[in-house]
């Protein structure tokens, strides 16, 4: 009598629904629509059926989740994601990928998760001076000019951001209240970048929103990118 042979089961192949239920723990807010658009931008290209339905592997999870972590905690836009995803395609490494990303045979490393994970936790005061390198004085200041804010005593990445970036300035004389007018105009500039993405943002389907999200990104980048050109103009006719 022949023994049965085990059965082969080829790479797993995943609908919507299932990938969506292998993201929400790590990325709730996520949608089918979501899943669309970013295909609709090539950030993933998922196999058809004849009849059009989509089939999702595993490496397709794998690139959803590195688009998503590195969109929301390292504030990249799509087309720098997809610029790291064109360059991994192809085999390479792209020198500017951010620390802990390897490229096969899994995208998204622990270490890298781990590392986006810290981004989302919030920070005691005390905390936050630790791993600033600010004083009580400076984080009082940092407070007080409305540069840094906190929720029920606790701060998030951002303000442990703002606070390095004090440590740094203050060591060549700028204090916290020369620094008012980064915050004036940063709130301009939210104002501006507000009113360019209204038309989408006033919709309320997941896929306006996620394109909405996305513009305000880039035009946030391409403001940053002026402001830093512009600055540089200037100090280029210092005659250094």
């Amino acid at each position: 009598m022949a023994m049965a042979q085990p059965e082969r089961r080829g790479p797993q192949v995943l609908n919507i629904g299932e990938v969506l239920a292998q993201l929400s723990a790590d990325f709730p807010g996520m949608t089918a629509s979501k899943i669309r658009f970013l295909e609709e931008k090539g950030l993933i290209n998922p196999r058809r059926t004849p009849a059009g339905y989509r089939q999702y592997s595993d490496g397709d999870v794998e690139r959803l989740r590195f688009v998503l972590a590195l969109q929301r905690d390292q504030y990249l836009p799509l087309k720098v994601i997809k610029d790291y995803l064109d360059a991994i395609d192809r085999g390479e490494r792209p020198e500017n990928l951010p620390p802990g990303v390897v490229v096969s045979p899994r995208i998204v490393s622990d270490e890298l998760a781990a590392e986006l994970q810290n981004r989302g936790r919030k920070l005691t005061e005390e905390q936050l001076r630790t791993e600033s390198g600010a004083s009580v004085p400076l984080l009082q200041s940092l407070l007080s000019f409305g540069l840094i804010s906190h929720s029920n005593g606790q701060f998030d990445e951002h303000a442990l951001q703002v606070a390095r970036a004090c440590v740094q300035l203050e060591s060549h004389g700028l204090e916290p209240r020369h620094l008012r007018p980064f915050q004036a105009a940063a709130e301009r500039e939210f104002g501006l970048v507000e009113r360019a993405v209204a038309p989408l943002a006033s919709r309320k389907d997941s896929a306006s929103q996620a394109r909405a999200a996305e513009a305000a990104r880039e035009i946030s980048d391409l403001c940053l990118t002026l402001h830093r050109a512009l600055v540089q103009d200037h100090i280029s006719r210092m005659d250094i």
